[in-house]
């Protein structure tokens, strides 16, 4: 049995650094170095976990072209399953751009592609069947998935008996929670940043009045990544919420994929006997890996060398 199944986005990532300044129009910029990975919130979670030691599945949909067949060869290559891979014959593969500057920030440039066509009846349920847990991973960038699909596969998910666990990503149109609201008293465990948190929680600023809001509305556990400062982590609406340091004193190099790293430590956490302060705290550290490597994935290591790290290293 799986330990996660990751619904999601799969893209294809395109990573440009160094990129300080965009040369004018019509003429050359030169970078140090221009390379493909694969990334998308599910898939950058699914790799993380495989490295940390999980068995994970993934399911989403990619084009049948070269960036779909890059990452399905990926998958096989890290010996993950790929039959909750729908493949499309209309649609693209997702692909992004990303602009990385010396201070390691990323800038993106996306298409949707076919993580805009999926939708609930591109689950495999078969995969989901044989995971204990479900996470969805890039919520509000699947236009026909967000929404009452994502709801139906979330309740479907309870009715399974399955612990489900939503990340978001940021709303561009500015939908938010209009989006959310029906996919809420389906969830076990949200774990979103704290700039989607507040736009979720339509302007609430304090991070345990956030909190309050999703458990109002059916959340059952909350997880607010608060950047530099670590993760907010919650047990329920009548507990005591705690912040949980990250580990400081190691520059950024590239934070690609620093938030779907998190969730990964998290989920790793959550389904190998880890209490939820425990996970949040594992996550910040597998989070600090990610952001000391150039890629999404690239800096993940194994469990064993990631708790080593924390003994070796205090929080804060």
């Amino acid at each position: 049995m799986y330990d996660v199944a990751c619904i999601g986005i799969l893209v294809a990532d395109c990573i440009a650094k160094t990129v300080d300044k965009i040369p004018e129009r019509g003429k050359l910029g030169l970078i140090d170095s221009l390379k493909l990975y694969t990334g998308g919130c599910a898939m950058n979670a699914c790799v993380d976990m495989k490295k940390l030691g999980a068995d994970v599945a993934l399911v989403g949909m990619v084009g049948n072209d070269g960036f779909g067949s890059f990452m399905i060869d990926e998958l096989k290559r890290l010996g993950m399953p790929t039959e909750g891979i729908k493949r499309s014959d209309d649609y693209a593969t997702s692909g992004s751009v990303v602009l990385v500057d010396g201070g390691g920030e990323r800038t993106f440039l996306h298409s949707l592609g076919a993580n805009g066509k999926f939708t609930d009846s591109d689950v495999n349920y078969d995969v989901i069947a044989n995971s204990k847990v479900v996470f969805v991973a890039g919520t509000m960038l699947m236009p026909d998935f967000d929404g009452e699909p994502c709801a139906r596969v979330l309740k479907k998910c309870k009715e399974m008996g399955k612990i489900t666990v939503l990340d978001s990503a940021w709303d561009d149109t500015g939908r938010w929670m209009d989006v959310l609201r029906p996919c809420m008293p389906y969830i076990d465990y949200f774990i979103p940043s704290i700039d989607e948190a507040r736009m979720f929680a339509e302007g609430r600023e304090n991070v345990a009045d956030i909190a309050d809001y999703f458990f109002d509305l059916g959340v059952k556990h909350v997880a607010i990544k608060v950047g530099k400062d670590g993760c907010y982590v919650r047990e329920t609406k009548d507990s005591e919420g705690i912040t949980l340091p990250t580990y400081l004193g190691f520059k950024p190099v590239d934070t690609t994929g620093a938030g779907d790293s998190f969730c990964s430590g998290f989920l790793y956490g959550l389904t190998h006997g880890m209490t939820m302060a425990e996970s949040a705290q594992f996550a910040n550290a597998v989070a600090t890996h990610c952001v000391m490597e150039v890629g999404a994935s690239t800096g993940i290591k194994s469990y064993e060398e990631i708790k080593q790290f924390m003994k070796e290293n205090q929080p804060g």
